[in-house]
Formats: structure tokens, sequence, C-alpha cells
């Protein structure tokens, strides 16, 4: 090789990298510039180099409802590494007209480049509608002509009804169930349904963690989770609408990548916003027939047997006995009148104690309710307890049915004319036997009556006891107004929650790691740290990525070195995901995250 080869070869080593950083190119892109109000469409940044920071723009007149989806690639030509990234926004027009999206920043190898502006015209149009073909998905406050209709069928809410058609105040059973065949990231209750017109009784589930089953539906398999069990008895008739149960979902999505990194561990994914509801519901109730309806009836429907008791039938005047009525059966306790009783004059009752032991499923309501009244006979004699006449409607038959409970005979023998008469104020009855054993006579013999010298009353610890009543009402008052100023900001309770919670993920990667559970190990170590720095940056599960960290973690000044631990902690889990990983320490991954949240909560404080 001569002279001028070497010169030649040298000048291009020395030069071919600033000719790189030259070509650089950072460019904004829409799927589509003309789109319908509630239409979904993407807006690309595409930059060919090194990504260091980047600053999206204000996307005003539109929603935010995806992203930023993140993909990048690398291609080497003759020797020459190219590195390309895209941020990709999933966006909703908002009200008609053209707007402009004004371009992005983005940082590479140090220096600063602003992407082209975008012209988007929004016409008038509506979003997808309701599958009502299915009868069970909801609808989405977002759509796109073929994502948010896939969506749709892969993620919705059913209420299902035992039955459709009812009798006023019969029991009907309603069950919320979710069904999924797509990854879900996070999910918030927004509306719970309305009952208006029922008495309404929730079915607790009595487990913490969601009980998934499988389930055909309409020819396709889904994972379901019961959301809500409620009984419900209507107070009216007519049609009465059942509102829906509205929640708003992220879902996870797999969308095209020619980029064979990304194809190897699964292929790129985006994260969605997606609001859902289920279908309301009308039941027909109907109206209870007068033709057969007894006197007295006080709307009981269902399935009931009565009965009567008395717990002493020989006793003396002004003193009490306990007179129980049972209910049992399966229909509307709940909704039961107090049954009223017709006595003989000389008969004091008092207002009843109400004993409930019922079991509530969806099969109903079912077991009794106890009624006790106290009755004082005032004048001996011979009484008798009518029975009781209880009467209601079965809606199986379609008839009235009237019960009677057997009667009691009662001997009241001539009371101590010298004692006193008892007597107590309304609700404040007592059971008989608790009665015999109270205060009878008033001593009439001031003789045995005398004032203490000395004594509790006057001593210090009466004066500390009089004073200690307000000063502890004070003292729980400011508490309460310390608690509620220290927990009323949501984002720092947010933020002080965020290492408990972490710790509960990690615990569980522990736990995983003993058990030789790589895949679930990697899958809660990832869910820690992500969850942390969610909440300690304020960041929504929609928007996260590790570029919004990032940004996020220089903004509050924290080392450079603890966020490289970050990036590279979350990009082991991620790829531990989805291939097999080897040569990787799990016991070093799960000190590192616990080392990053240790590090992050020491740098914030």
């Amino acid at each position: 090789m001569n002279l001028r080869n070497i010169t030649i070869l040298l000048s291009l080593l020395l030069f071919s990298r600033p000719l790189l950083a030259a070509d650089i190119t950072f460019t904004a892109s829409a799927s589509r510039t003309k789109v319908a109000v509630g239409e979904v469409f993407e807006v690309t940044f595409a930059v060919n180099g090194n990504l260091q920071r980047f600053g999206p723009p204000a996307f005003e007149g539109f929603q935010v409802v995806g992203g930023p989806n993140q993909s990048s690639s690398m291609t080497s030509i003759n020797g020459a590494t190219t590195v390309s990234m895209s941020l990709g926004y999933d966006l909703v027009g908002i009200n008609e007209g053209v707007y402009t999206i004004p371009g992005a920043v983005a940082v590479v190898d140090g220096k600063q480049y602003r992407s082209n502006a975008i012209k988007i015209t929004v016409v008038k149009g509506s979003p997808a509608g309701q599958n009502s073909s299915r009868g069970g998905p909801a609808t989405a406050d977002v759509s796109n002509s073929d994502a948010s209709f896939d969506i749709s069928k892969r993620l919705f809410i059913r209420a299902v009804s035992d039955k459709k058609s009812v009798f006023q105040g019969e029991q009907l059973a309603v069950t919320y169930k979710l069904y999924t065949s797509i990854d879900i990231v996070d999910n918030a209750l927004d509306k719970l349904p309305d009952f208006n017109g029922f008495w309404s009784q929730e079915i607790k589930i009595n487990t913490q963690n969601v009980n998934w089953t499988t389930e055909i539906f309409n020819g396709a398999r889904y994972n379901v989770a019961v959301l809500k069990k409620v009984i419900l008895f209507p107070e009216r008739f007519g049609k009465l609408a059942l509102d829906p149960l509205a929640m708003t979902f992220v879902v996870r999505q797999q969308v095209p990548s020619n980029d064979p990194m990304e194809q190897f561990f699964g292929g790129a994914v985006k994260d969605v916003k997606y609001k859902i509801k289920s279908l309301p519901i009308s039941i027909n109730v109907r109206q209870l027939p007068e033709a057969g309806k007894p006197a007295g009836f006080q709307g009981a429907v269902g399935n009931f047997a009565v009965a009567s008791s008395v717990d002493k039938n020989t006793l003396k005047a002004n003193e009490a006995l306990n007179y129980k009525i049972k209910v049992s059966g399966t229909g509307n306790f709940k909704l039961l009148k107090t049954p009223e009783l017709t006595l003989a004059t000389d008969l004091e009752k008092y207002d009843p104690k109400i004993d409930d032991k019922l079991i509530e499923s969806l099969d109903g309501v079912s077991g009794s309710r106890e009624y006790t009244y106290l009755l004082i006979p005032r004048h001996g004699g011979n009484y008798k307890l009518a029975p009781f006449k209880f009467s209601y409607f079965n809606p199986v038959s379609r008839k009235y049915v009237v019960l009677n409970t057997e009667p009691h005979d009662l001997v009241v023998a001539k009371g101590d004319p010298t004692a006193n008469v008892t007597a107590f104020a309304k609700g404040a009855e007592k059971d008989g036997p608790e009665l015999d054993k109270d205060i009878r006579n008033i001593k009439t013999d001031s003789s045995a009556l005398s004032i203490p010298s000395d004594g509790f009353f006057g001593s210090l610890a009466f004066f500390f006891l009089i004073i200690a009543g307000p000063i502890s009402f004070l003292a729980a008052l400011a508490y309460r107004t310390w608690y509620r100023n220290y927990n009323k900001d949501a984002v720092a309770v947010k933020n002080r929650k965020a290492s408990r919670i972490a710790a509960r993920h990690m615990a569980n990667a522990q736990k995983q790691l003993a058990a030789g559970d790589k895949k679930v190990f990697y899958e809660a170590v990832y869910k820690g740290l992500y969850g942390y720095l969610a909440d300690k940056l304020n960041i929504s599960a929609a928007d996260l990525s590790k570029e919004i960290i990032v940004e996020a973690l220089r903004n509050r000044s924290v080392d450079l070195a603890i966020i490289s631990e970050v990036e590279e902690t979350i990009d082991l889990c991620e790829m531990a995901r989805y291939a097999p990983m080897s040569g990787v320490s799990q016991p070093e991954v799960l000190e590192k995250a616990k080392r990053i949240i240790k590090d992050i909560e020491n740098a914030q404080t």
C-alpha cells in the first residue's frame, strides 16, 4: 500500500464518525392524518441514533390513550452499525377541527434535535358501538377500527341474573363477571351499579386473591373472575333497570414488529387504557295479585314457617314473661315488618327484641328471625294469648299462605300488694329472668342511710377522672386533624407506601427463588420494581415505561449510577420473562433490586 492510499484510509477513519453524526434524522409521522372523533390513531417519533433523552410534544386537542410504545433496532452493514429507535403514542381526537401536533425534542449523542410538526384533521364521527350481538361485551370509550374491536371481544363484563321476571318482594341473584383473554396490567373501579327500586344485600367473596376459572362463552374460551355477587328484592313493581358496573383497565397488546430481537423475545407490546361497562339488565317486576290476599298481609314473599312460645305459663301479677314468635324459611326477611299483637288490656307489652340467624348466598336469604316480647300482667286472672296469624305469598305456587301459631294460656296469681310495680321505659326492656333478679323494692327506712366521711368522692382520683375525659377528647380531635392532613395528599400517601408494597413483591420473589420457579421470580422482581417506581415517581400505569422512569429519576437528581442499575435490572427482568437466561445469579438480581429501592429511598430523604 503506497503513501497516498494510507493517507486516504486515515482520513476516512478520522472523519467517518462526524459524517455519521451529521446524518442523524429525527422525524414524526402519523398512521393517518384524517380521523373521526373518538377514533384511535398512532403518532410515531423515529430517530436513527442513540437516543439519550426525549421530550414529547403537547398533544393539545387529543387524549393520550396508550404509549409511549418503544421499539428499537440495530443493523450492521460492512462493519458500520446503525441504531434506530421509535416511540409511539395512541391518540384520540376529542372535538372536530384541524390541529397541529408540534415537534418533539430528542437528545442524541449530546446534541438536541427537533422533529417535524404534524397536521391532523378531526372530522365528525363516533367510536365503534357496543357489540350487542354477543350479549356480553361492553362498550369502550375509545376504539380503533381493528384493534379496539378486538379488545371488546377479548375483555368485557357480564351481569348475569338468575331471573328476569319476578314478583314484588321476590328474591333474585345477580353476578357480575369479568371475561378476558388478554393480559391485564392495571384496573380501577369507575362506578358501582345502582339498585334503585331494590333492597340489596351483597354476598361477600371470602378471598383476597382473584379466583380465576375457565369458561366457554359464545364458542370462545375466557379466563373468568367474579367481581360482585348481590341478592336483590324489588320494592315496587314495573320495569326496573340495573345500571352497569363500569371499570377502567390497562391492557397489554402485541404489536407487529420487524425487529429480529423483539421477535426472539416474544414481539413488541404496548399498554392501552380501555374503559368497559356491563350491559344494563331490565327486570320485569310483577305486582302481587289482589285475588286471595289475606287481611293483615304485610309483604312477606318466599316460603316460611312460624312458631310461638312462652317461657312460663304460671306467674304472679307484675311479674314478667317472654313471648317469642319465630319466623323461619327462605325469603325477604330483611323486609319483614314487626308483628302486630292483639292482647288483653291488662297485659302490658314492650317493643320486641329482634334476633336474626340468616344465611345469605346466591340461592337467597334463609334462616330465621325471632321476635321476643316482654309481657307483664298487671292483675291476677286467666289470660289467653291468641294464635298469631302470619301470611305470605309463595312465588312458586303463586298463592297466598296463612299460618297460625298455637295459643298460650296464662295463669296469673294475685301479686304482693306491698311490692312496687315494675315498669320500663320504651326501649329499656329486660328479659323475664333478668327482671326477677332486678331491684324490686325501695328501702324506706332512712336510719340505715349514711354519708361516708371519706372515700372516692372528692379524692384526687375523682378529680383526675373528671378532667381526663375532656383532655382525651381534645387529644383525639388533634390526632384526627393531624391524620387527615397527613393523608389528604394521595400522591404523598402512595410515595410513603411505595417501599412497603415493593417489599411484599420482593418477599414473593424470595419465595419463588426458594421454590426454583425462575419465570415467576423475575415476574415478581419486575412488578415490585416497576410498582415501586410508579408510586414513588407518581407515574400512572398507562404512561409507565423505562424511558419515563429514567427521565423522572434524572429530574429528581438521583445518582447516575443508581439510574444505570435501574435500567440494567429492568432490562434483565424483561428479557428473563420471555426467554430462558443462563449465567445470571438470581440471588444477585434480587439483592440488586432491593439495593436500588433502598438507595432511591435514601436519596429522596
